[in-house]
């Protein structure tokens, strides 16, 4: 099928959309910027899965072709901007994920992301919702913690819970599969309760933030000071959709190293490939990356809610199946 997968009315909608996410940095004299979609590094987050590819020009030269990565969000080279002095910055780009097609995903889509230089995370918080109310016309944000989501909507504990409590909860609420109950994971089990009972119950007349999750959740992000079982990232959720996953930017290189690391070892534990590490981002931040706090935000999700569509293909000139 060789027509576009949204309508060319849609399409003219989400030029316009995307005219006013620029206008709203150009009015805070934040620059947009632009970086390479291929990297010789990526992610090690257990939970994110690369597109991967090699350089064919390195085949007369080498008997090693030198492998390459398409981006699941511009972090790693933002943040190299950042430490170079580029001050606040943003970006609309394409990122890649190597996940199943489904409602609300698609392997390429695009995205916002934006660091702010001398912003804490409840900073950040404020601007995506002055943005939200912006684009979305929506009431002001809910905000609550991670623990404070689980305990209202399910009376538990996610910071003391175990594997067989959190099993329990699954069981009780007739969701239990073999693959949780060999699960023995506690941050799996955390995140598809998560995603299966309190994401659909939070955010449905307003957006809601939920900040402070648990330090294994948050390899990016500065622990808190006052609860280091927690750690300084946040994710917004509008009418069960997750649109933002933000954070208080880790500076330290020495701990960044680790945590890729420690995602590597449990990589290696569940058999999933290795990924190497971006030294050159360990780089910048021993040069030092100023203290900011960033998020990324995917643009088709925040269209489908503008335009009230129910699955992100109404929203995309071409979903894979038409590529």
């Amino acid at each position: 099928m060789w027509q576009p997968s949204a309508t060319i009315e849609t399409l003219k909608a989400r030029a316009d959309f995307i005219a006013q996410i620029r206008l709203f940095f150009a009015q805070r004299q934040v620059m947009e910027v632009e970086t390479p979609a291929l990297s010789q590094a990526t992610v090690t987050d257990i939970h994110l899965q690369s597109f991967a590819t090699e350089l064919a020009a390195n085949v007369s030269s080498s008997s090693h072709q030198q492998a390459l990565y398409l981006q699941t969000s511009p972090e790693f080279s933002m943040k190299r901007l950042l430490a170079a002095g580029s001050g606040p910055i943003y970006q609309i780009c394409k990122a890649f994920r190597n996940e199943e097609q489904g409602r609300f995903h698609n392997p390429e889509f695009t995205m916002l992301e934006w660091y702010r230089p001398g912003f804490d995370h409840r900073q950040l918080m404020t601007e995506i919702d002055e943005l939200m109310q912006r684009l979305l016309a929506t009431k002001p944000a809910q905000v609550m913690t991670y623990q404070q989501a689980f305990m209202e909507t399910l009376n538990i504990d996610p910071l003391t819970s175990s594997c067989d409590g959190l099993k329990q909860v699954i069981s009780k609420h007739q969701l239990m599969a073999d693959w949780l109950e060999n699960e023995t994971d506690e941050d799996t089990l955390l995140q598809f309760i998560f995603n299966s009972l309190i994401e659909p119950v939070i955010g449905q007349d307003r957006p809601c933030f939920v900040y402070h999750f648990p330090a294994s959740q948050a390899a990016l992000a500065k622990l808190d000071p006052e609860d280091n079982r927690v750690a300084r990232r946040f994710e917004l959720y509008y009418r069960n959709m997750e649109l933002a996953n933000g954070f208080d930017e880790l500076t330290d290189a020495n701990e960044q190293k680790q945590r890729f690391e420690q995602d590597n070892c449990q990589r290696q534990a569940r058999n999933l490939a290795t990924r190497p590490i971006d030294k050159r981002l360990l780089a910048a931040l021993q040069q030092g990356l100023p203290d900011c706090a960033g998020v990324a935000i995917g643009i088709d999700r925040l269209l489908m809610l503008k335009l009230d569509k129910s699955h992100i293909n109404q929203v995309l000139s071409f979903d894979l199946s038409r590529c």
